[in-house]
């Protein structure tokens, strides 16, 4: 069994990646991984959850000299959600070589990102027209770039991206190593793999390697008009502690959730009509685990990283097989296993058919009652969810997104406790949620030792704060209210809107003392790192 150790990795490479709980690479990592290590370009095929961030995350860590304060690898993404994935793997890969990763994207303000460019980053993860604009104001030098990378390849084909992607690659060394990745490879892109990557090894791990092994897959015969009732049947009988419900449309994504909302189930949506902070908001509600179903359309099925996905409906057969393996990548992630059920109506047998040739094995028919252990145990973790219990802990997978909206935690709610190393991260002008609702807030009680309370009114504005680690090192909202009322001298009822996810957390704090704050939780020591990351 191969070994991150057989990849001939550097000691603090192979550190970094034992801290973050990495024991042996997937089937993309063990392919990919050496011919980048070689110098390689390389074309990599595998879909979403395969671990490809690490295939190409690594080689970059062990190629960039943190000497050199250029800019030496460009990591272009089609989305935000998945810039900033991209780039706390990353981070995290170079945890102990002193590998600066900056994250650019669209949407937040432009002179943050250019000021933390100036200040030297190594690696440059940026969404495409991000990228383009900052080149374009002359932030962003790649002439010492020598490592590029795209990531979801087909994802900037569908949204138009091809030809600024083009731009941005005119605008690199052509000695540069370049390595493409993409579940599919449509005509346009290997047109761009054959005029910009040169004699590019190809990487491809099959489909059945991805699904078949952690997502058991059911089909259940359904006409339209039934589909409704059909629904609310699986969610009561399957008991999930979260489930993606995809439909193929924004109109029907729309309709099926006001349908489940006006049935009194606690769910959101999303599609490519809501804004971005609506779409921030639905996202970080979904991750931080108070809202269990989440219905929407195909642009859910890519960058889309939640351990804690126990089902995925398909609602809507999806319109292509691949779309398929997409959608049901969304669960039975980073080693844990998940469910997959697909409405099919009786026109649409040739269709279930070539997904279950795509991806090598039929579905088996649905049945209520006829539940598995993998059932047995999302059930038990619904319920003990439903009691107020602790459920099982995720899994730690890669790096999820950042977003900027969340529901707001009764601070004095949460027990004291000792660990208050959580590193700090500020992230300025972050919008407000516009549809939150708020919930009454009582201040917490002094604790002997603390400084003195500092007492802000609750209409001040506020600054989102950033921390990290997450629930996979075993941080609770009480560890981040206390790491932050503790070292800083703010009383409870200043920090609000508080959610821990996997791997990492989110707390408003007042704009006004943003930097006193972050400094003060910084000199805590210990594992505590401050900077500056910007959500659109």
């Amino acid at each position: 069994m191969t070994a991150f150790a057989d990849l001939r990795l550097s000691e603090p490479v192979l550190e970094a990646l034992r801290d973050i709980g990495y024991e042996k690479p997937s089937p993309i990592q063990e392919q990919g991984i050496p011919p980048m290590l070689e110098g390689r370009d390389v074309i990599g095929q595998a879909q979403t959850g395969s671990g490809k961030t690490a295939a190409f995350g690594v080689p970059i860590i062990e190629y960039v000299d943190p000497s050199d304060s250029d800019t030496q690898a460009l990591v272009l993404t089609p989305t935000r959600e998945l810039c900033i994935q991209v780039t706390q793997a990353i981070r995290g890969f170079g945890a102990r070589k002193g590998v600066e990763v900056v994250a650019t994207f669209g949407g937040a303000p432009i002179r943050e990102q250019i000021s933390r460019l100036r200040s030297g980053a190594h690696v440059v993860v940026g969404t495409v027209g991000r990228v383009l604009d900052l080149i374009d104001r002359g932030a962003l030098q790649l002439s010492s770039c020598r490592f590029v990378v795209l990531d979801e390849a087909d994802e900037m084909l569908d949204l138009g991206f091809l030809d600024d992607v083009e731009k941005i690659l005119r605008r690199t060394p052509s000695s540069r190593q370049t390595a493409l990745f993409s579940a599919t490879m449509a005509p346009p892109i290997r047109k761009l793999a054959d005029n910009f990557l040169y004699e590019p090894e190809h990487v491809k791990v099959k489909s059945d390697t991805l699904t078949v092994d952690s997502v058991e897959q059911f089909f259940l015969e359904v006409a339209s008009k039934d589909k409704p009732e059909q629904l609310a049947e699986v969610i009561a009988a399957e008991r999930p502690r979260q489930a993606i419900v995809f439909c193929r449309t924004k109109i029907g994504t729309d309709r099926l959730y006001r349908l489940l909302k006006d049935r009194g189930n606690n769910v959101r949506a999303l599609h490519g009509d809501l804004s971005q902070g609506q779409r921030d908001g639905v996202m970080l509600a979904f991750k931080g685990g108070r809202v269990p179903i989440l219905v929407a359309t195909d642009v859910a099925a890519r960058g889309l990283d939640i351990s804690t996905v126990t089902h995925v409906v398909n609602y809507d057969v999806p319109r292509s097989p691949d779309t398929y393996v997409h959608r049901i990548g969304r669960t039975g992630r980073a080693g844990a296993t998940g469910r997959a059920i697909t409405f099919v109506e009786p026109k649409q047998g040739r269709e279930r058919e070539a997904i279950e040739e795509h991806v090598g094995i039929p579905m088996t028919p649905w049945a209520k009652g006829a539940t598995t252990p993998t059932g047995d145990r999302h059930a038990a973790a619904s319920r003990a969810a439903a009691a107020g219990e602790d459920a099982p802990a995720p899994v730690a997978a890669e790096a999820p997104d950042v977003v900027a909206d969340e529901q707001p935690v009764a601070v004095d709610e949460q027990p004291a406790v000792a660990d208050e190393q959580a590193p700090a991260v500020a992230v300025a002008d972050a919008p407000e949620p516009a549809d939150q609702a708020e919930e009454p807030r009582r201040r917490a009680k002094p604790r002997r030792g603390r400084k003195p309370q500092i007492h802000h009114g609750a209409d001040e504005p506020g600054t989102r704060i950033v921390l990290v680690p997450g629930t996979a090192d075993g941080v609770a909202v009480r560890d981040v209210v206390e790491a932050i009322t503790s070292t800083t001298g703010l009383d409870g009822e200043a920090v609000r809107d508080v959610s821990v996810l996997e791997h990492l957390a989110l707390a408003t704090v007042p704009a006004s003392g943003v930097a006193d704050t972050v400094e003060a939780i910084n000199a805590a020591g210990g594992r505590v790192r401050a900077e500056v990351l910007l959500p659109a």
